[in-house]
């Protein structure tokens, strides 16, 4: 799958979705950081990629209806540590093979998942 990670993300996380055979870019480096969310989910839409962040705005089903999108995935951490936010995304990985993401938002929390879409 392709992914972009928004700015609240480091952009070294990348190398988490590459190692699992994904195609991870980083709105940082595409020089997009400070963009507005309408500008980076245009960009995601027409890169075809998932969109993986913390912005709790991209939750709103009706700013961005899950099915206009390959992706989104908001990641609700209380503890938003470097470690938390990977030990997190490997556990979001690892559910892809058994469910479908593009079309869906996907609310990641410490010890559950919820799927919309």
């Amino acid at each position: 799958m392709r992914f972009k990670l928004d700015e609240n993300l480091s952009p070294s996380l990348a190398e988490i979705f590459d190692a699992e055979g994904h195609d991870a870019h980083s709105v940082v480096q595409q020089a997009l950081a400070g963009q507005p969310d309408e500008r980076v989910i245009d960009v995601c839409v027409r890169e075809l990629r998932a969109l993986v962040t913390l912005d709790l705005d991209f939750s709103n089903i009706l700013a961005y209806p899950p099915a206009s999108f390959a992706g989104i995935v908001v990641l609700r951490l209380a503890d938003q540590s470097h470690l938390t936010v990977e030990n997190t995304i490997r556990r979001m990985l690892a559910l892809l093979p058994h469910e479908r993401l593009s079309g869906t938002l996907w609310i990641v929390e410490e010890h559950r998942v919820r799927i919309h879409g």
